[in-house]
């Protein structure tokens, strides 16, 4: 585990984006850190011009980039967040949660409601041995 600190100013965007407790995990195959962005005139900064200036910074692609639970100061010009940088896509896929995935379009979205799928297992219990399979696939044509 290593632990850096450092600063980076983009003039152009208008806002400070600042790295702390930054950890490298190498069992989760991961650069993991606390984000800090100054943005003064600006009411919050897009998690894509993070993502972005992150990658470039460490040397990374955005896609490896994940920018999670930024939470703005009250009464503004700061946000506070986490930041993950994976070594590869094959990584995010492996140790992400079904969830973050899905916001991340790397998962398909859920189909079906809860409620469906609690009526189908109910009636999959009233059924015995092979049948079961056959519940609730539809009515054959």
């Amino acid at each position: 585990m290593s632990a850096r600190f450092r600063l980076y100013i983009n003039m152009d965007g208008g806002y400070t984006l600042r790295t702390r407790k930054v950890m490298t995990n190498k069992l989760l195959h991961r650069l993991q850190m606390v984000i800090d962005v100054i943005h003064p005139n600006l009411g919050g900064v897009s998690g894509e011009k993070l993502k972005e200036r992150l990658a470039k910074t460490y040397k990374s692609k955005p896609e490896n980039v994940i920018v999670y639970g930024m939470r703005t100061v009250f009464g503004g010009s700061r946000s506070t967040g986490f930041a993950l940088i994976y070594d590869s896509r094959d990584f995010i896929k492996k140790y992400q949660p079904k969830y973050s995935l899905r916001r991340l379009g790397l998962e398909p979205a859920r189909t079906g409601s809860k409620k469906q799928k609690k009526e189908l297992k109910n009636k999959r219990k009233k059924v015995r041995g092979t049948a079961k399979k056959a519940v609730g696939l539809g009515k054959k044509k």
